[in-house]
């Protein structure tokens, strides 16, 4: 979306304070090491005051800054919008981004886990970019989503929107600004249920998408999510049902799934558009439910089935999710250390049990945060599964983790090691690997623990699935 320093003024309620009302951004950013020459750069302020650095997004190229108070240019014909908030200015920029939709599908993906692979797996089955434009990366909160919105190219078929959620209203704020047609669940857990205030507030957080569906909408949730139905309740618009177990039923179901070597589902899409057999290339049993939520609108919204199964087998895996490779000395490394909360690390270790291993299956583990009064005893549940599942490695990474170790122990495993951060976690997995090859190691925790460390250095000079960089 193209606008001057005017218009971006008249949007937000904003003045132009600095530099000439005809400053032409043509894209727009809150990060001046990234940002593209013409851009308007939003001077938010959080962990880091932008406002420090607005003279070097001039610099790179930016020809218009959103700041709160005022700020020098660096050139004559760069300008400076000044606003109360540019965060509230940046989602009233989004919302006039939406406002030029109209008639375009604008679909709003929310969960406690699967909500980055869900969307690209729809956008893939919508036919993938420039018809089909979604946000980058986790862009999911009041930042991203407006500025996908703001990023989308003219005559898309449709516009695919991932929203998180760390309090109660904040999905609303978000569709308040997206005013989604479409909206996805692709579960409930325990997420952010310290802040979200346990289940109920988590489901009560997620379900704030459905409220906001128009009546013409489309919902898409999963049959066998226990909140499913209490959230279906909650909107007027249709609803179609997905099951990964086949249940008769779903609107769309999954029959004869089988994992390969490297985890890699294969299953039939039974709906009411016919029976069509899929091979994802993305990795875990448990994102057959999320191919089935995006095969579910992509074949509502009129997607070809066979267009559908095509693009759901060209989707790869996002960084740090599920990301299956064998690195150089044979050591497989299922690296999910992207974030985590009690019904990822279930899926991740069940994947880890599932994927063949002459060797030994390793399970580095790291806190889950933000679980608040359930953080001890969804640890623990997590010790209880590793132990139950014969994993034959637990290394526990993190304060949060002890109940996890504690339990795995008791749960019979004999070779669990307890360790502060991921350098140490790293330490005691090369001291434990076979250097010839044949074990497996999941690494997995809370994006803040970093142990996407622990599997890069595992993997040295290899990419995804063995490919040599």
């Amino acid at each position: 979306m193209e606008l001057t320093a005017s218009d971006i003024a008249r949007i937000t309620g904003g003045t132009v304070v600095r530099g000439p009302a005809d400053a032409r951004a043509t894209s727009f950013a809150i990060d001046s090491r990234v940002l593209e020459p013409g851009a308007c750069f939003a001077a938010l302020v959080a962990a880091r005051d932008g406002h420090d650095f607005v003279d070097d997004a001039f610099a790179r190229g930016a020809t218009v800054a959103l700041v709160a108070h005022d700020v020098p240019v660096r050139e004559p014909s760069t300008a400076a919008v000044l606003v109360p908030d540019p965060l509230r200015a940046l989602g009233a920029l989004g919302a006039a981004a939406r406002a030029t939709l109209e008639g375009t599908p604008v679909i709003g993906i929310t969960g406690s886990a699967g909500k980055t692979g869900t969307k690209d797996l729809l956008q893939a089955a919508l036919g993938g970019p420039p018809g089909a434009h979604a946000s980058p990366g986790s862009w999911n909160n009041e930042a991203g989503v407006p500025l996908t919105l703001l990023a989308t190219p003219p005559g898309v078929r449709a516009v695919v929107l991932e929203m998180g959620a760390r309090a109660q209203g904040d999905i609303a704020a978000l569709c308040a600004i997206a005013r989604p047609t479409v909206g996805v669940i692709t579960n409930v857990g325990l997420a952010h249920a310290g802040p979200l205030g346990g289940p109920a507030g988590v489901a009560r957080a997620k379900g704030e998408l459905f409220e906001a569906l128009p009546t013409d909408g489309l919902g898409v949730l999963d049959l066998h999510d226990a909140a499913s139905e209490g959230i279906a309740a909650r909107t007027g618009a249709r609803v179609l049902r997905v099951s990964a177990a086949g249940a008769a039923a779903a609107d769309v179901r999954a029959v004869g799934t089988s994992v390969d070597d490297l985890l890699r589902p294969r299953f039939t899409i039974e709906s009411p558009w016919g029976a069509h057999a899929v091979q994802l290339a993305v990795h875990g049993e448990h994102v057959v439910v999320n191919a089935l939520l995006a095969a579910a609108v992509a074949l509502d919204a009129g997607i070809a089935p066979d267009a559908v199964t095509v693009g759901l087998a060209s989707a790869r895996p996002a960084p740090w999710r599920m990301d299956v490779a064998r690195g150089p000395s044979g050591v497989v490394v299922v690296n999910d250390a992207y974030n985590a909360n009690p019904a990822s690390m279930a899926a991740a270790l069940r994947s880890l049990a599932a994927i063949p291993a002459a060797g030994r299956r390793i399970a580095v583990l790291g806190d889950m945060r933000e679980l608040g009064d359930h953080s001890a005893d969804e640890h623990a549940r997590i010790g209880d599964l590793a132990a139950q599942l014969r994993i034959d490695t637990v290394v526990a990474v993190g304060e949060e983790t002890a109940p996890l170790a504690d339990a795995a122990r008791a749960g019979g495993l004999t070779t669990v090691t307890t360790v502060d951060d991921a350098a140490a976690a790293l330490a005691a997995v090369t001291a434990g690997v076979a250097p010839t090859g044949g074990d497996v190691v999941l690494v997995k925790g809370s994006r803040a623990v970093g142990l996407e460390a622990v599997a890069l250095a595992l993997l040295g000079g290899c990419d995804h699935e063995g490919t040599a960089r």
